[in-house]
């Protein structure tokens, strides 16, 4: 098996169901494993998918959707909204996100997915893209604040791991107390 057919495996792993593209790993946690891959704008059935950066990491997951469970969303529009520095630096986040994606597309290209990070039209739409964006090694300013909130995803023991010869999910994965 080559280095990318396992990383199909275990982003298919991670993420608990067939990838429905080919994805290329964009960011790898302390354990080898991916954190966040890359995505096609067009899926292999022809459907658009304006998310190009996918967050797969099980521990950044979970602790990212407790921070949305708790207004996280809400909480980080508020905050844009409230400094015009970071406001512009999450739009040119978005613009760039978009042109990055569309890059890939032909002019031609339809349909074709729109939108900047995560296919939103502006403002904060869920804090799983915007981390995945930022871990995927673009600024983004949402993305950022995430990630410190969340603090680097250190797992003591790998999320997937070969069981009696088969990549597996791995049964003694749990999520790490640390936070920053």
């Amino acid at each position: 098996m080559t280095p990318n057919e396992q990383d199909s495996d275990v982003l298919a792993l991670q993420i608990g169901r067939p990838l429905r593209a080919t994805s290329t790993v964009r960011g790898r946690c302390n354990l080898g494993l991916p954190i966040v891959a890359e995505v096609p704008p067009i899926l292999d059935t022809g459907e658009p998918f304006p998310t190009h950066y996918w967050l797969t990491c099980l521990l950044a997951h979970r602790r990212i959707a407790r921070l949305e469970a708790e207004g996280g969303v809400q909480a980080a529009q508020t905050k844009i909204e409230a400094d015009h520095g970071l406001a512009e630096q999450l739009a040119s986040a978005h613009a760039r996100y978009e042109r990055k994606r569309d890059s890939v597309l032909g002019p031609d290209a339809h349909p074709r997915p729109n939108g900047g990070v995560g296919g939103s039209s502006g403002g904060v739409k869920c804090l799983h893209a915007h981390y995945a964006d930022h871990a995927a090694g673009n600024a983004n300013p949402v993305g950022l604040d995430v990630a410190r909130r969340i603090g680097e995803p250190r797992c003591a023991v790998p999320c997937v791991t070969h069981i009696d010869g088969r990549l597996e999910r791995n049964p003694d994965w749990r999520e790490t107390d640390a936070l920053p």
